[in-house]
């Protein structure tokens, strides 16, 4: 009779990355949305350095709404350039990895209160 080790290293199955395992455990834990905003902060970061370098480290994602993206910008000028941009920037997040399908930039912070930019596509 054959004894088979499942731990031999012929049997073996390939590790799961960590990354794979993130988002099960996150849901368990009820951490779901914070890991969707922070991926989405991720994505938001690299789009603002790839299309809008000025602004980089001048605003910064804050929160996921129903279709609305809030970004805190520090200065008007930031606030401005993001409002002129907001078709381009909304598009690119919606097809980035990590990014998600948003219709408006509510801009907060050195914008006036409760402003979107962009309109609804169609």
């Amino acid at each position: 009779m054959s004894y088979h080790d499942p731990d031999s290293p012929g049997r073996r199955r390939r590790p799961d990355r960590i990354g794979d395992l993130l988002p099960e455990a996150a849901r368990r834990l009820g951490l779901e949305d914070e890991l969707r905003l922070a991926r989405a902060i991720t994505t938001w970061d690299a789009l603002i350095a790839e299309r809008v370098p000025p602004a980089v480290g001048a605003c910064r994602l804050v929160g996921l709404e129903r279709d609305t993206l809030v970004i805190e910008a520090d200065e008007p000028i930031v606030a401005a350039e993001l409002r002129m941009r907001a078709l381009e920037l909304l598009s690119a997040f919606a097809t980035a990895p990590g990014g998600t399908s948003a219709h408006f930039i509510r801009l907060a912070s050195g914008s006036a209160p409760g402003r979107d930019a962009g309109r609804p596509r169609v």
